[in-house]
């Protein structure tokens, strides 16, 4: 049983050794407060574990953003031609699998050594154990060889994230891979099917393309459910024109191995109710996450404000145990990023031992959809802002735009398209900026700061560009949808 007296081994335990845990054990020992950190990874059913750190560094952005870049990589080979580059056999232009994977994974250990360097010099106990309640204030963590070990603290964190989901089918937990396995697969993944349309599998499907391995996305509903929808339709018509194969309004039916090693999928047209099937090397499943939180026996610690999903529910991080917190993406109905992640768990390690009284703003943070032409936005979508304020009381400032490195290699300019959606009454506050095109995420992280400031249509119009690059485009935006004009570009430089 916990002490009545106070006298806490910890007066910090944080579970789970991801980018939000690590960053509110990081800023709570700053305070000078004593730490533990509790990280275990169970292996996915294809059997990928990965070190401490998180999603982030081993299984998401770092490992998804180097491969995005290899496969930019590639293309920027073909397209050096049109520059004069004189590239030899451009037909034996292809990628090393292996070399490319070791090379990502190299990266991310060393990521992982620093972490629990970093954590060793903060004098922060980092404990190699899967953590569950005891009672409110005492936390078991079981080892590797099963033993356990137990832990008092005066306060607690759950930053345990997430992992995969696998629908249940058969053949789907056999068979099939998901993120967890793609960024270190031991072997090439060939021609690839990608169950699921959400950034995951539209970032996988794009890059696995574009390295020149065959994908095939089913979709069940609408692509990247819960972004702009005409955003969305840019994004995979770009991939559609660079080869990846759509299917709409499908849904997994089964998935099983040939005496070939090779997979047979079926899949269902809700639709249709036609049934289709084709065989792939791999199978990647990426019909989104379920947070971690069956296996923390949170009934002992009293916590019992969970979502239908099992996520927890907590407006200020603060679940109904006041002395027990969550951040990152465990929590429900916030966006599942690592930024948010790292900056509501200083936050709120700051409320717990400085004093502080800043929340987390989880309104208007940006982000960026990795895809071959990427897509960035900040605030509200236009079905958003539809919904809420109702069409006649926006204006939404639209265009097309021609990157100038598109030029010489006639790369596709049809998709490079950006908006902004406005309040339509004078100065008109923008409420939300969406851009599909090259190095998308560099372009909106500024944006983003603007827009968090209350930035109108009146001050970016008036705001002067920097010439020739893709984000000054959205200082020319000035025709509206409303308006009916043509929104394709006339000229470059007047």
């Amino acid at each position: 049983m916990a002490p009545i007296d106070g006298a806490f081994d910890y007066d910090l335990v944080v579970i789970g050794g991801g980018s939000g845990g690590l960053a509110c054990a990081k800023e709570a020992v700053n305070q000078g407060v004593r730490v533990a950190v509790l990280d275990y990874v169970t292996p996915s059913p294809q059997g990928t574990k990965w070190g401490l750190g998180g999603t982030c560094v081993n299984v998401g952005c770092i490992p998804k953003k180097l491969m995005h870049q290899a496969a930019i990589l590639g293309e920027s080979i073909h397209e050096a031609v049109a520059y004069g580059w004189q590239v030899p056999a451009l037909d034996q232009i292809k990628i090393n699998w292996t070399a490319l994977t070791e090379s990502v994974q190299n990266h991310i250990k060393s990521v992982n050594w620093v972490t629990r360097v970093d954590l060793r010099d903060k004098k922060i106990e980092y404990i190699n154990g899967l953590g569950a309640f005891k009672d409110p204030h005492t936390v078991v963590a079981t080892m590797k060889n099963g033993s356990k070990k137990e832990l008092t603290a005066r306060n607690v964190v759950i930053a345990v994230g997430g992992r995969p989901h696998y629908p249940d089918i058969p053949g789907a937990m056999e068979y099939c891979i998901s993120s967890d396995d793609i960024f270190s697969l031991g072997h090439p993944p060939g021609k690839t099917l990608v169950i699921g349309a959400g950034y995951i599998g539209l970032e996988c499907a794009g890059f696995l393309n574009s390295l020149g391995y065959p994908a095939t996305v089913l979709i069940r509903s609408v692509p990247l459910r819960g972004f702009d929808q005409q955003m969305a339709s840019m994004v995979t018509n770009e991939m559609e024109m660079k080869g990846v194969q759509f299917h709409h309004k499908a849904i997994p039916v089964s998935v099983e191995k040939l005496e070939t090693g090779q997979l047979k999928a079926k899949w269902l047209n809700t639709e249709t109710q036609k049934e289709s099937e084709d065989v792939f090397d791999t199978v990647l499943m990426a019909t989104g996450r379920y947070a971690l939180t069956k296996q923390l026996n949170l009934d002992a610690a009293g916590v019992s404000t969970l979502s239908t999903n099992g996520k927890i529910v907590a407006d200020t991080e603060q679940t109904n145990v006041p002395h027990v917190y969550a951040v990152g993406d465990v929590l429900e109905g916030r966006p599942e990023l690592t930024p948010v992640a790292i900056h509501a768990g200083r936050l709120l390690a700051r409320r717990m031992f400085a004093g502080g009284n800043q929340q987390m703003d989880y309104e208007n943070v940006a982000t960026t959809i990795f895809t071959p032409l990427e897509y960035g936005c900040v605030g509200l979508s236009e079905d958003t802002a539809v919904q809420r304020f109702g069409a006649d009381n926006l204006e939404i400032y639209h265009a097309y735009y021609k990157p100038t490195e598109f030029f010489i290699p006639q790369r596709n300019i049809r998709n490079c398209y950006l908006k902004a959606v406005a309040l339509r009454e004078a100065p008109q506050r923008i409420l939300g900026l969406h851009f599909v095109g090259p190095v998308a995420g560099e372009v909106i992280q500024g944006f983003a700061a603007a827009v968090k400031c209350g930035i109108t249509m009146e001050q970016l119009m008036n705001t002067v560009g920097i010439h020739p690059t893709v984000a000054e485009e959205f200082t020319r935006l000035n025709i509206t949808k409303r308006s009916g004009k043509d929104p394709n570009p006339a000229s470059c430089c007047s």
